[in-house]
């Protein structure tokens, strides 16, 4: 059945695969990003194309009233965990009062006898805190490390209070580390390609020992699909890509990726193969580091969805695309 949705920061990296997947299959989709540093503007020429796309440039706080719709599919947020160390205002305006005035708009929307929408939030794994050993079901406590993941565990409180007191339908997504092609370059899997391509050594946190569990922004737009379709309001489903490694592995792979079998580079780097610290800065250690996250999906998977996107299978596509696009 055809689906009426908003979806707020659909420039941004989630939201722009969550926007083309949605209006492949044909629903009418109402973008709305505030175009910060991180959106790819450029993807309004591509979403422009269809029909049954429509845009506004809007903060999530200041967007004044709501269109008749299923639902609105919340990605807007600051999302940087270390500019959210440096300054966490921007994290409060987006992350939770960005929220909160969401709401607000359906609260007010569905006071006139509307049973429409529904808020499908994205939330992130981050808000478990870390887990050094098994993973994090959807009733787990919550403890977020770092401002970041605080404004978004606030958020799904927030969520979770406006249900019970107003009778608001939601649901609360919380995926793992999503990559693939078009994340802005302050990302880890991008930030290193970029820095290899600058001839800069790559800057690792805690020594590259934290471990992130790999999820395709892809895979995640097929899991926000399915959840609309099959899954049922007022739950949260966490969202994992079942593939986990540390960020050193990560990096290494990409370093391998990057240069090859390049022969000039080894003759340069005669350790190359043995030893590729030459590319790293091991001198970055971030306050509040999470040591793993790690994610059980069980719930998703019950309503017919799994990842379909392999990490190793995905890296060289991206690695190639950011050596030509790097400065994006």
């Amino acid at each position: 059945m055809t689906k009426t949705v908003y979806i707020t920061g659909c420039l941004g990296f989630i939201g722009s695969y969550i926007t083309r997947t949605c209006l492949k299959k044909g629903w009418y989709v109402k973008g709305v990003d505030k175009m910060t540093y991180a959106s790819n503007n450029n993807l309004l020429d591509e979403f422009n194309k269809y029909t049954n796309f429509s845009f506004v440039k809007c903060d999530i706080n200041d967007l004044e009233f709501l269109y008749e719709c299923d639902y609105i599919i919340n990605t807007a947020a600051e999302t940087h965990v270390g500019n959210s160390i440096v300054k966490s205002e921007d994290f409060l305006h987006s992350n939770i009062n960005g929220v909160h005035h969401l709401l607000e708009l359906i609260r007010n929307y569905r006071g006139e006898g509307k049973d429409k929408p529904t808020l499908l939030h994205f939330s992130t794994d981050e808000v478990y805190g870390d887990e050094t050993e098994g993973e994090h079901l959807e009733t787990d406590i919550l403890k977020p490390s770092n401002p970041y993941s605080a404004t978004k565990a606030a958020a799904d409180q927030l969520i979770l209070a406006w249900a019970r007191t107003y009778n608001l339908p939601y649901v609360i997504v919380r995926p793992t580390n999503n990559y693939g092609v078009g994340q802005y370059t302050e990302k880890l899997i991008p930030k290193s390609i970029k820095y290899l391509g600058l001839g800069k050594k790559i800057p690792l946190h805690n020594n590259g020992t934290p471990i992130r569990n790999w999820l395709h922004a892809q895979d995640t737009a097929d899991a926000t699909i399915q959840i609309v379709e099959s899954g049922i309001n007022n739950e949260i489903y966490n969202i994992a890509g079942g593939f986990e490694q540390s960020n050193w592995e990560t990096v290494d792979k990409i370093i391998t990726l990057y240069h090859g079998e390049d022969e000039e580079l080894k003759a340069t780097f005669p350790y190359y193969d043995e030893d590729k610290n030459q590319f790293f800065d091991f001198s970055y250690s971030r306050v509040g580091q999470d040591v793993r996250y790690a994610l059980n999906d069980s719930k998703l998977r019950s309503i017919g969805w799994s990842p379909k996107k392999k990490f190793d299978d995905e890296l060289p596509e991206i690695v190639e695309y950011y050596k030509e696009n790097f400065i994006w």
